[in-house]
């Protein structure tokens, strides 16, 4: 039985994610250098300097690098400003509520991150709890962030649905035996997937009743 439902933030809730893909790139573009998909990518769902390093072998300097850095968030900022909850997943925050189903969060960003855009688009108090890169020692794809969040919401892995963009979160959901469901964006819809329980394609594919009837 199916007792809580268990969201990811950056990219699933909001995409964050496409926004820092194009304010790093825009910014490196004014450098001369291009930044992949792939690169950008590995730092998806988790914790990961990656592109930092391929940044700094492209440019060479800490004070450009530091310089790069600054723009980017400037022009987060601003874009960011513009955000929007991604389609549907508000309906399905009211329909987890409506169906007595314990809503919890569990993201690899800090608090300080997550809290003022939950604030800002009125989602907060629909979180019986946040799990954050603050609360554990590791953060996705290893799976304390998910057992941690099943267990502020009294229920046993199993009895929960993870809904993640990445597949750095989907391997942390599954590694902690939540069911996962994914529902990726432009940045991860090509990502490979190695495991999980359902796919959609937006939130709004099917009413959240009808897809935790399907999972059983």
């Amino acid at each position: 039985m199916i007792r809580a439902v268990i969201f990811d933030f950056d990219g699933t809730i909001l995409d964050t994610e496409s926004v820092w893909y194009e304010s790093f790139r825009e910014t490196l573009a004014e450098h001369g250098v291009e930044l992949p998909l792939s690169v950008f990518a590995q730092g998806i769902g988790t914790y990961d300097d990656g592109m930092f390093r391929y940044i700094m072998e492209k440019v060479g300097s800490e004070e450009v690098l530091d310089g790069i850095k600054k723009a980017a968030i400037l022009r987060h900022h601003e874009k960011a400003a513009a955000l929007r909850p991604r389609e549907g997943v508000v309906s399905y925050l009211r329909e987890a509520r409506e169906l007595g189903l314990r809503i919890g969060l569990a993201t690899s960003s800090p608090r300080s991150w997550v809290e003022p855009f939950l604030e800002t688009h009125e989602l907060a108090d629909f979180f019986e709890t946040l799990c954050t890169q603050d609360d554990v020692e590791r953060v996705k794809p290893d799976p304390a962030l998910y057992r941690l969040a099943a267990e502020r919401l009294g229920v046993a892995p199993e009895e929960a649905v993870a809904f993640e963009d990445s597949a750095n979160g989907a391997r942390s959901a599954v590694a902690a035996g939540v069911r996962c469901v994914i529902v990726p964006n432009p940045m991860t819809e090509a990502l490979q997937f190695e495991r999980y329980d359902a796919r959609l394609r937006s939130f709004e594919e099917k009413p959240l009743a009808q897809l935790l009837d399907s999972l059983g």
